[in-house]
């Protein structure tokens, strides 16, 4: 079923640029939140990734966030600028380079994942229960295709 013809798709209506815009807002929410820690909405998802154990490479950072490898490079140099991040061979396979955070990068990771929710429920206060419920069954259903 097409849901959307010509019409639909001036500045206000296209629900391509409502998403769009949606997630700029709460990517600028976001970043004046962060900004005490001194890391960005662009910074804070490879953060809290590694700070949970879930990764320890930037292919799976890059993977997990589904943003290109060369993106998450810059993110990964960003964070080891500011002594958030270090860098080390693996011990089995030289080629593979670990990520781990620092003592800081921890502290920095776990303020983070106190502002990121509260973020988020700000710009979601304006549903109830059942709408934030559908809202997110309507988002997922739109990602499964």
């Amino acid at each position: 079923m097409n849901h959307l013809g010509e019409e639909r798709m001036l500045p206000g209506l296209s629900i391509g640029l409502a998403l769009g815009k949606a997630r700029s807002v709460y990517k600028a929410d976001l970043d004046i939140a962060l900004a005490e820690l001194g890391v960005t909405a662009s910074q804070v998802g490879a953060l809290l990734l590694l700070s949970h154990g879930n990764t320890h490479s930037s292919v799976e950072v890059s993977r997990l966030l589904d943003v290109d490898s060369g993106f998450v490079a810059r993110v990964i140099e960003r964070l080891e600028s500011k002594r958030l991040v270090r860098r080390a061979r693996d011990s089995e396979d030289r080629r593979v380079v670990n990520l781990a955070l620092t003592g800081t990068g921890r502290e920095v990771a776990e303020r983070a994942a106190e502002i990121v929710p509260a973020v988020l429920n700000r710009r979601l206060s304006a549903f109830d229960g059942p709408e934030f419920v559908t809202f997110c069954r309507l988002l997922g259903k739109l990602l499964d295709q």
